[in-house]
């Protein structure tokens, strides 16, 4: 585990020159053993002026930062938190999330963010799965989510903070604000701290020694397995990913904007929105939730950084904002959007190419596709942002990564190049995780030991290419067997989608006795096309332009698909909801 060179043999298909691999990015890093805490300072030693955070109207610099982070350190010290233990935060997108963060790893205590959107059951659930001992928490979600199962949780020590705490808002603004109910607020019990007096203690972090292979974070994830559990991150998990990643956006400097909109407690946010900002000196444009289009749209022309805003969603967001520009009207009036921003990722669930292509023709600026999963860190590959790219394909490794197709049955068996080897993707690199939290059984079915590397088996199907560019079809899980054939729901959803009445389609497998399972396809129609196209009539145009085993049984018309807070749709809760699963469970009851 103590390893500093990742090398990955450069006789690699996609080391390549016209595998696409750019030519600025070096094949293989040297990662150095810093923690989370040293790389922040770092950073401010170098450009200590930058701004760090933009948060509802406030901007502070990295000074401003360290200076936070320091004082509610010496605070969580002062209360007794001490290395190894653990805290959550219950917090949007905020100052506070990003100074409560790096506070707490610079202790040596390890950071666990909760979904602020969490039932009372589900956060209990978390408390309880990584024994935190202290809590931060906006105060507005007290009564409602917290208050319910807080004596059953180990936290010992409660710490509130209101949204505006850490703005410019005048004092009248913020009362009349919580007054008037436009900003949220709620009663919280006399024995909780306040997040803004901590950071009035002078600021005095002890020297706390920390190993980069200690962990950093624990992140809530179904895995590759599905149930719900903490991935261990460790500082050289988390240092490591951002370097790769920075050595990927080479072209980034101080400066400029991360646009915020996912959630800095799912991975994707925590390491492409707020670590590599903090390792380049870029700035983060946070938002406490997804606003409107419109307003985004607007906000990111206002304040974004000319030609180096970068913006890294889910694909549902990049659709809204195609969606928006498309209207000639709203081109007209923001098409400045087009000098601001530079590239843009999507992540956290597959990237269908009528959305990529819609986003470049009416926003402007190139989209691609990243792929990777909690367990690492979570970034595996992106394709290249400058240069040529292969449409479809999750884009080749990062720095110091390895990769290979293996067979679903036998992981120690590497397939094949090209479509009809489709198997298991494993990666290999820095950024594998630990394991998960005190489930060593199911660290060991996901991370193995192959030619002297720790492997991590993704449980997501696709293939590789000659060049070593990787097309995912679907995961392991989802895969759908209709009479002996293999259908991919991403697939089937790309070819649905290329109907021109398709705004949003989600497909999932339903049992059946004869087939074993059935094609269902959910579908939402764009506001134009609604009243004017029926189910049957969708259904007729598939059996015309698509192969008949990936053709839907079932076609059902939605206003609006489930997603989770980052955007990924939950094929799994339409499947369970739908009368013919339920059916079969009942089945299989008797």
């Amino acid at each position: 585990m103590n390893q500093n060179k990742f090398y990955v043999d450069e006789n690699r298909p996609w080391f390549k020159k016209e595998s696409g691999w750019p030519d600025e990015v070096p094949k293989n890093i040297e990662f150095p053993r810093i923690t989370l805490g040293q790389m922040l300072a770092e950073t401010v030693q170098k450009h200590p002026d930058e701004k760090a955070i933009w948060f509802l109207d406030t901007f502070i610099t990295y000074r401003q930062l360290q200076e936070y982070v320091d004082s509610l350190a010496t605070s969580l010290h002062h209360l007794g938190f001490k290395k190894g233990d653990v805290i959550a935060f219950m917090l949007p997108n905020s100052i506070q999330y990003v100074v409560a963060y790096y506070a707490t790893v610079k202790l040596g205590c390890i950071a666990s963010g909760i979904n602020p959107t969490y039932k009372p059951a589900e956060v209990l659930h978390q408390l309880k799965t990584i024994g935190a001992k202290g809590l931060i928490f906006l105060d507005a979600l007290y009564e409602g989510q917290i208050a319910p199962i807080i004596d059953k949780s180990p936290v010992k020590t409660l710490i509130a903070t209101n949204i505006v705490d850490m703005t410019n808002l005048s004092f009248t603004k913020k009362f009349l604000g919580k007054l008037l109910g436009k900003i949220p607020t709620g009663k919280i019990p006399p024995s909780c701290l306040l997040f803004k007096d901590l950071l009035k203690v002078k600021p005095s972090v002890p020297e706390v020694q920390i190993d980069a292979d200690e962990p950093a974070t624990y992140i809530m994830t179904g895995g590759t397995t599905g149930v719900p559990k903490a991935a261990v991150l460790s500082h050289f998990n988390c240092v490591s990913n951002v370097i790769q990643c920075c050595a990927w956006i080479y072209k980034v400097r101080p400066g400029a904007a991360m646009v915020g909109v996912l959630p800095l407690f799912h991975s994707f946010a925590m390491t492409c929105v707020m670590n590599i900002s903090v390792r380049i000196a870029a700035w983060m444009m946070l938002f406490p939730k997804p606003p409107d289009t419109e307003e985004l749209v607007k906000k990111i022309i206002e304040i974004g950084t000319p030609h180096a805003t970068y913006y890294c969603g889910a694909e549902i967001l990049f659709k809204r904002m195609a969606d928006f520009m498309e209207n000639p009207e709203n081109k007209k009036k923001y098409g400045k959007i087009t000098d601001v921003l530079d590239f843009c990722i999507s992540g956290a669930g597959p990237l269908h190419r009528p959305v990529q292509e819609a986003f470049e023709k009416n926003v402007g600026g190139r989209l691609v596709e990243g792929y990777g999963l909690t367990e690492t860190t979570p970034v595996v590959c992106a394709g290249p942002f400058w240069g040529n790219r292969k449409i479809g394909s999750i884009g080749l490794p990062f720095p110091g990564t390895d990769w290979r197709i293996v067979d679903i049955q036998d992981y120690r068996k590497t397939l094949g190049f090209g479509e009809e080897n489709i198997g298991e993707l494993a990666v290999a690199g820095p950024q594998v995780m630990v394991g998960y939290l005190n489930r060593p059984e199911e660290t060991a079915e996901t991370i193995v030991e192959m030619d002297g590397k720790r492997w991590c088996l993704t449980g997501d199907l696709g293939f590789m290419d000659e060049g070593g560019a990787v097309y995912i079809r679907d995961r392991k899980k989802q895969l759908i067997k209709y009479k002996g054939y293999s259908v991919f729901p991403k697939e089937v959803e790309e070819l649905v989608g290329n109907h021109e009445a398709v705004s949003e389609v989600a497909v999932a497998g339903l049992p059946d006795k004869e087939a074993g399972e059935v094609i269902k396809a959910w579908v939402v129609l764009k506001d134009s096309f609604k009243g004017k196209i029926t189910e049957e009539q969708l259904l007729a145009w598939c059996k015309e332009n698509m192969t008949h085993y990936k053709v839907p049984k079932y076609i059902e018309f939605r206003d609006s698909l489930p997603k989770t807070l980052v955007g990924k749709v939950l094929r799994r809760e339409l499947q369970e909801a739908d009368p013919i699963y339920k059916a079969w469970k009942e089945e299989q009851k008797k």
